[in-house]
């Protein structure tokens, strides 16, 4: 594909680069749409598995050539995503995806999973490798992971704001790509494990069940706490970060990335063209648009509303916003929030505005709407109007910014969403004053409409649907994408005598022809710069846009016949435009590579040292609090994790735990944002035996020997997320002693990555409550306090505890971290117990065991059990018996599917 379908790079004022608008497309209307709007790149997934978005309808390899030479005409370029964990014995089907994907032309690959960068490096080196937001690279510190495998961009995490973005990009080199529009996880990505443990699907694998969009009570201290109408407590509303936009065309992000895979052509129309002509305005303004550009993306927010929204905001790019981020009240499309039933009629409503309301995302449960003025330092600041409190009016969109018309689509609020809402399209409006001043709305609807008997005063109502957004996008997919968007470069050479000869170039497309006739002198201005750009440049009906034409090599006052240039230039598009269709030139191996990758990984196993965890079992307590600490004390176990929410009372534990003669490991926060490596440095001032690393980053600190001091011990924890024996041996090799099995695999998964590796040096999760949800969202600030973020909400998380009752009547426990963070943790406990005689067997030595709220009674009989178990005085069903839990490992029911 030409480098030239690229945005073109500026550096003037605030803009130092173009950013490509990066578009999804989860079928061909899809990707039809995209191109058509102007995207500048699509993404996509294949039927072939691996890809995060495995209910969308997708593309086969087999048709992926045509649809590279689809995108490239275009002037695109075309990234496909393996983004989903990889198991064993898939490896061999995974070389032949990448073979097909690097084959078939496309531009980069999507990836989550290491094994899939070690196969694609040597299957085809030149094809480009995008860390995927799943693979959790948050900071400048967890890129230089990435950059040794061979990437060139990350996705970064959409937890991140402006500002730490801006951190990020400071402190490397490779590129990166900003989720900016559509649904918003309300876990960090590749660090949910909810729909595996509740659904036995895992979202690692493209299975997401999206437990975030159901139902939650919310119980505080062991009590359910009424929140009236606000029961989506995990729900985020979607994400339209227009105003972020001019921050991040100034710090040269390269990708705004639009989501949304599942979602029509009309929802990817109305948002590529949206913000096609919102980064062109900034562009062309130098980050400073005009008024008529703001009135312009008004009305785009407002359409994009249409077209899906659960209610827009800025996500996280504004920074944290506990308050906003989740309303609570809907887990689906609403669209443009248009007021409150006043009256009804055999067949009208009247509504009146409410503007207040439109800014009340938290008010049932305290919170209140944030303006400008409440941000944190270094959030986004813009002209726009404010998003972070505008949960209903389609993000800085006013309810005044949409024209309601006959034939759009409303819906009936009565605070049931899971129910059948009662909605249509509207016959009539008519606009009513009424008593005050107040402006009222009468809709009237046609025979048959809407059952409006179920329709009362107060219930909100909202615009849902515009005919017209279909209408435009069915004349858009009917016109295609626009032709002309690959800047051609000309220069001609010659002189007298001489054929002309002309060399263009399309990025790194390159054709060089000569006229059959030779250069002649003129009797007038000849083949001036005038003459060649109108005949030369004459590209309609081409992916070409003449850019620039060089005459610095063609001697002046020299003939030649028209005829013989267009020759000339018919010649140069058809060999130009056959390259490009063909995709990038890049030599890919036909041979099997898998041999050889996996030479390589036992390689690097060969080369560690020696490892200190002895032949003996171990059990390893993890512990959350004093009282579990008591309990590892009292069982006379000589090791102990310690997992603290605070700074000051992890140090009181280390030093307790030192007191009784207990070897130290710590653990680091599970994800680390940029301007947070201090949670690191203060772990290395405890100077522990060992700590246990759960990020990147903190593989990358930690592994770095400081001249003269020892280097701890580096155990990686499950969200590393190691499933395949290419994959451990390459984690490992970065300067880890032991890696925990990733909570994807079952126990036949776990079978195959232990004949891949060391057994020695795989820790196995005994006995554990799941962590389903880690998430940047407190939900102890937004339910139990008015303040946006740490730095105003009260540290409720301190005084209470809080869990959330699913629909089944089960209570999970939400725990808070060092960085503010909330885990939700499984309600029950799942043990392996079953598996520890195979496990001791096949070479496993260390065995976790993990508390969350349990007191020191309760861990202490665990401990005593699982350490009856391994010792060998006890079986594993009575193991189970005295803990009394459940017994599984990993997933409910197997997820892995040999494909090929």
């Amino acid at each position: 594909m030409s480098s030239a379908a690229r945005p073109p790079a500026t550096s003037i004022g605030r803009v130092r680069r173009r950013p490509e608008v990066l578009a999804p497309a989860g079928d061909r209307r899809a990707l039809a749409a995209a191109l058509a709007s102007g995207a500048d790149a699509v993404y996509l997934g294949l039927d072939e598995g691996f890809n995060a978005r495995a209910r969308a309808e997708n593309f086969s390899l087999e048709t992926l050539p045509e649809v590279a030479a689809q995108v490239h005409r275009a002037g695109a370029r075309l990234y496909i995503t393996l983004n989903t964990l990889v198991f064993e014995p898939e490896l061999a089907h995974v070389e032949r995806v990448v073979r097909g994907v690097a084959a078939a032309g496309a531009d980069a690959l999507i990836v989550q999973d290491f094994a899939v960068a070690l196969i694609a490096r040597a299957v085809c080196p030149g094809l480009e490798l995008h860390a995927s937001t799943q693979m959790t690279i948050s900071s400048a510190e967890s890129a230089e992971v990435a950059r040794g495998l061979g990437f060139t961009r990350v996705v970064v995490p959409r937890e991140l704001s402006v500002e730490e973005i801006r951190r990020f990009a400071a402190g490397t080199e490779l590129e990166l790509e900003v989720f900016i529009h559509g649904a918003l996880c309300v876990s960090w990505s590749g660090q949910c494990l909810t729909s595996e443990s509740w659904g036995g699907r895992s979202a690692n694998r493209g299975q997401c069940a999206q437990s975030c969009r159901l139902p939650y009570d919310l119980v505080v201290d062991g009590a359910v706490r009424d929140l009236g109408e606000v029961r989506y407590l995990l729900s985020p509303k979607d994400l339209a970060g227009v105003r972020a936009v001019p921050a991040l065309v100034e710090l040269g992000v390269h990708g705004l990335k639009i989501e949304g895979r599942q979602k029509g052509a009309a929802y990817v129309a109305t948002s590529v063209s949206s913000y096609r002509r919102w980064v062109d305005a900034l562009v062309a303004s130098d980050g400073a648009p005009s008024e008529e550009a703001l009135a312009v993306l008004a009305d785009d927010l407002a359409d994009m509303s249409l077209a899906y929204s659960r209610g827009f905001g800025d996500g996280f790019l504004a920074g944290s916003d506990h308050q906003t981020l989740v309303e609570g009240r809907a887990p689906k499309h609403r669209g443009v929030y248009l007021g409150r039933v006043r009256s009804v009629g055999a067949n009208e409503v009247v509504i009146v505005r409410d503007p207040l309301d439109a800014h009340g995302g938290g008010a049932s449960t305290g919170g209140r709407a944030l303006s400008d003025a409440d941000a944190p330092s270094g959030s986004v600041s813009s002209p726009l109007p404010a998003l972070g409190g505008d949960t209903q009016t389609g993000g800085g969109a006013a309810p005044a910014q949409l024209e309601l018309r006959a034939g759009m689509g409303v819906v009936f609020d009565d605070g049931r969403p899971e129910a059948d809402e009662t909605g249509g399209p509207i016959f009539a409006v008519e606009a009513r004053q009424l008593a005050r001043g107040q402006q009222a709305l009468a809709l009237r609807f046609g025979t048959p409409g809407p059952d409006l008997t179920r329709v009362a005063a107060g219930q909100r109502v909202w615009a849902t649907k515009d005919p017209a957004i279909s209408a435009r996008t069915e004349k858009l997919l009917e016109r295609g994408a626009p032709d002309g968007r690959i800047a051609l470069t000309l220069s001609a050479h010659g002189e007298a005598g001489t054929p002309l000869r002309i060399d263009a170039r399309a990025g790194r497309h390159h054709a060089t022809f000569e006229t059959s006739s030779a250069l002649a002198a003129a009797r007038g201005a000849g083949l001036d710069a005038l003459l060649l750009r109108d005949k030369l440049g004459a590209l309609g009906g081409t992916p070409f846009h003449l850019a620039a034409l060089d005459l610095s090599a063609l001697a002046p006052g020299l003939h030649l016949p028209v005829s013989e240039l267009k020759v000339l230039r018919r010649a140069l598009v058809t060999e130009l435009e056959a390259q490009i269709l063909r995709g990038p030139t890049r030599e890919v191996a036909t041979a099997s590579v898998l041999a050889q990758v996996r030479d390589e990984a036992r390689a690097k196993l060969a080369a560690l040292p020696p490892s200190s965890s002895g032949d003996a079992p171990a059990l390893i307590p993890l512990c959350r609090n004093d009282a579990q600490l008591e309990a590892v004390i009292a069982e006379g176990l000589p090791e102990v994790e310690l997992d603290w929410m605070e700074l000051v009372g992890l140090a009181r534990a280390v030093d307790k735990a030192r007191a009784a003669g207990l070897r130290v490991t710590i653990a680091t926060v599970r994800v680390q944002k940029p301007g947070e490596e201090g949670f690191d440095r203060r772990i290395g001032n405890l100077a522990p035996d060992a700590i246990l690393v759960r990020h990147w980053g903190a593989v990358a600190a930690f592994s770095r020997a400081k001249p003269g001091e020892p280097r701890p011990v580096l155990h990686g924890d499950f969200s590393l997320n190691v499933t395949n024996g290419l994959t451990a041996a390459h984690v490992l090799s970065l300067g880890l002693e032991t890696l925990t099995a990733s909570h994807d695999l079952d126990a036949l998964q776990l079978d195959a990555l232990l004949d891949a590796t060391d057994a020695s040096r795989i820790t196995i999760a005994l006995h554990h409550h799941v962590p389903t949800f880690h998430t940047e969202h407190c939900v102890y600030s937004h339910l139990l306090s008015h303040g946006r973020d740490f730095r105003s909400c009260g540290r409720p998380c301190e005084e209470h505890a809080v869990s959330l009752r699913d629909r089944t009547g089960e209570s999970h426990p939400v725990i808070v971290d060092v960085g503010c963070r909330n885990t939700v943790f499984n309600a029950r406990a799942q043990s392996a117990a079953s598996l520890v005689p195979r496990l001791l067997q096949r070479g496993v030595r260390r065995f976790r065991v993990e508390f969350v709220r349990e007191s020191t009674s309760e861990a202490r009989t665990v401990l005593a059990a699982y350490d009856a178990l391994l010792a060998g005085r006890i079986t594993a069903h009575e193991a189970v018996r005295r803990v009394g839990t459940h017994e599984q490992f990993g997933v409910t029911s197997g997820t892995m599917r040999v494909l090929g």
